[in-house]
């Protein structure tokens, strides 16, 4: 059994994507391709934005949105404390400083109550000046963007919406990648949308921003490639990956996103009497990065671990570290409150095998073994009193 079944995938696609890489081959056109161009226009009008950018990778296109910003030492922008490293590398990167925000237990999310909080805490020291909110769509869920638009509103400050793992989900029938000022997401192969490297995207309905992003991403251009306006940086998709894409783009809107749906909702039929699982308003609809449970302990989610380990079961813990804890922040002052929420997370969540193509007797199977482990285990379970 595969964690996210890319194999699985490629051969349900293979003859599309065959085709659509050997046409890159045989015309040579490996940058700048017309496939990227065509890719561009189907992912902003699957989003329901304006323009879409694509870039070298996900965490390019955080950088390149702070960028158009001109975030810059002095500021801060307010980040999820439960998140992948670059969500708040972006940016210290820079110059910023990241402050790291508690998130909701139940959507993992950030927690828009823990970030008025933290944005009241910044203004009232008066050492940093607040610009943006960096809400991650994780797990394949956006983040609460109706409360978060009114922190934003509140306050002066721009939405930068990191949807590298929420290509796809919904908030009120709105699609991800279209609730930030600026939205970005990720092609990285496992993502709800992969491609077969990196890649990644910038949403927008500014033209000045979209005009800025097509500027900077091939070293700051102008009219041609040899009239540079700006300083920039080298970070386009290349043409072969937009070739992988378009048909995996399709195959998502026909019936993956609905596939892992389906699949999540079995596991949580078969497993929501065993343990804590995913629970967010109907609201939403997730495009399933990831299915996560939550165990009692840190030595009760590794002993599952193991477990499903030495059944052939193959696992992933997101994340065993707070950013506030990561080593690269030591000593700059990234957290104003408690993230009680996500260190608890940190020690009792572990994903489950999730994508488009897993079949019924792998969703038992792997059902089958929690629920035989926490049998043989009484002490786990979904009491946290």
């Amino acid at each position: 059994m595969q964690f996210r079944d890319l194999n699985r995938q490629y051969k349900e696609l293979k003859t599309q994507i065959d085709e659509g890489i050997q046409e890159v081959i045989d015309s040579a056109a490996f940058i700048s391709g017309k496939q990227v161009e065509e890719l561009e226009k189907k992912l902003a009008e699957y989003v329901g934005v304006k323009h879409c950018v694509t870039c070298a990778n996900g965490t390019d296109a955080l950088s390149m949105a702070l960028m158009a910003w001109n975030i810059k030492e002095g500021e801060c922008v307010f980040v999820p404390d439960f998140t992948f490293f670059a969500s708040g590398e972006v940016v210290a990167f820079e110059g910023a400083t990241p402050i790291f925000v508690d998130v909701d237990e139940n959507t993992y999310n950030m927690d828009p109550k823990k970030l008025d909080e933290a944005v009241r805490k910044v203004l009232a020291e008066g050492k940093l000046i607040p610009r943006v909110i960096i809400a991650v769509d994780l797990f394949g869920l956006p983040a609460d963007y109706d409360a978060i638009r009114l922190v934003a509103d509140k306050y002066g400050l721009k939405i930068l919406e990191d949807g590298a793992q929420g290509f796809g989900g919904e908030l009120n029938g709105r699609k991800a990648c279209s609730f930030g000022d600026i939205s970005t997401t990720s092609f990285f192969p496992a993502k709800p949308l992969g491609c077969y490297g990196d890649g990644g995207a910038v949403f927008t309905d500014d033209d000045e921003v979209d005009a800025y992003l097509r500027s900077i991403r091939v070293h700051g251009k102008g009219t041609h490639k040899y009239d540079n306006l700006r300083i920039g940086w080298n970070s386009r998709l290349d043409t072969i990956q937009a070739a992988v894409l378009l048909p995996k783009l399709q195959a998502f809107i026909e019936y993956e996103r609905d596939a892992v749906n389906r699949i999540a909702a079995r596991y949580t039929e078969l497993l929501k009497d065993i343990v804590v699982t995913p629970n967010f308003d109907a609201k939403y609809v997730s495009s399933w990065a990831q299915y996560c449970i939550q165990l009692k302990s840190e030595r009760e989610r590794d002993e599952l671990q193991e477990y499903l380990r030495q059944q052939g079961i193959p696992t992933m813990i997101y994340y065993p570290k707070p950013m506030h804890l990561q080593a690269a922040f030591s000593g700059t002052g990234t957290v104003l409150g408690d993230c009680c929420i996500t260190e608890r997370l940190c020690k009792t969540v572990l994903a489950l095998p999730m994508h488009p193509y897993l079949e019924e007797n792998e969703i038992e199977s792997v059902a089958n073994c929690v629920n035989h482990f926490c049998k043989m285990n009484p002490s786990t379970g979904t009491n946290f009193s």
